[in-house]
C-alpha cells in the first residue's frame, strides 16, 4: 500500500497518468476507509482520508494519498522538488461504533465526534504523539470540529472510536535497517 500510495504521489505531482491499480486491486480489494498523512522533516505535510468504507481500500488509499498531497487546504500542493524527503503514513480504519467517553482507550481508538453538521475526527496515533488523556482527546476532536471544547460531555453530541492498522515508510525502513544489523 505504501507502494501504491507514493506511486499515486509521484504520478500527480509529476503531472503524469495514474498508476493503473488493476495489481493491486485483487489484493486490497475489501472496501475500508483509510487515511494518507505525509510528514516532511517530522512535520505534518498533508493528511487526508475518507471515513466510510464504500470503495475498495487500493481506490482509496491512491485517492486519498493524492489529495493529502495536492488538495489539503493547509497546505501549498506538493512539489516535485520535495518527493524524495515526503514520508507516507497510512492508517486502515476500523467501522466506526458509538462510544461512551469512558469506554476511550488513548493510543488504542481514534474519534469521530460530530454534532449536526460539524464533525471533527483525529487518529489514535495523535494522541498518543501529544501525550493526550482520554478528556484532553475529546476536547481536541470538538475543537477540530469546530465546537466548544466541552461539547463532548452535551447529549447531542454524538461520539463514535474506530481503531486503525498504521504503517509507514518510516517504520518500514527501521525494521530494515534493524534486520541488516
Amino acid at each position: 500500500m505504501l507502494t501504491l500510495a507514493r506511486s499515486a504521489i509521484e504520478a500527480a505531482v509529476q503531472r503524469r497518468p495514474p498508476p493503473d491499480l488493476s495489481f493491486a486491486l485483487p489484493l486490497l480489494a475489501v472496501p475500508s476507509g483509510a487515511f494518507v498523512s505525509l510528514h516532511q522533516r517530522g512535520r505534518l505535510r498533508g493528511c487526508i482520508g475518507q471515513i466510510d468504507a464504500s470503495q475498495p481500500l487500493a481506490l482509496t488509499v491512491a485517492r486519498c494519498a493524492v489529495a493529502a498531497a495536492m488538495e489539503d487546504p493547509r497546505f501549498s500542493p506538493v512539489t516535485p522538488d520535495e518527493l524524495p524527503g515526503l514520508e507516507i503514513e497510512i492508517s486502515v480504519l476500523s467501522p466506526l461504533v458509538p462510544v461512551r467517553p469512558e469506554e476511550i482507550q488513548v493510543g488504542k481508538h481514534g474519534l469521530l465526534v460530530s454534532c449536526g453538521r460539524l464533525r471533527g475526527l483525529l487518529l489514535p496515533q495523535v494522541a498518543t504523539q501529544f501525550h493526550w488523556t482520554r478528556e484532553r482527546f475529546l476536547q481536541e476532536t470538538c475543537h477540530k470540529a469546530g465546537l466548544d471544547a466541552d461539547a463532548w460531555q452535551d447529549s447531542a453530541t454524538q461520539i463514535e472510536a474506530f481503531t486503525a492498522e498504521v504503517f509507514s515508510e518510516a517504520e518500514i525502513r527501521a525494521e530494515h535497517s534493524a534486520r541488516a544489523g
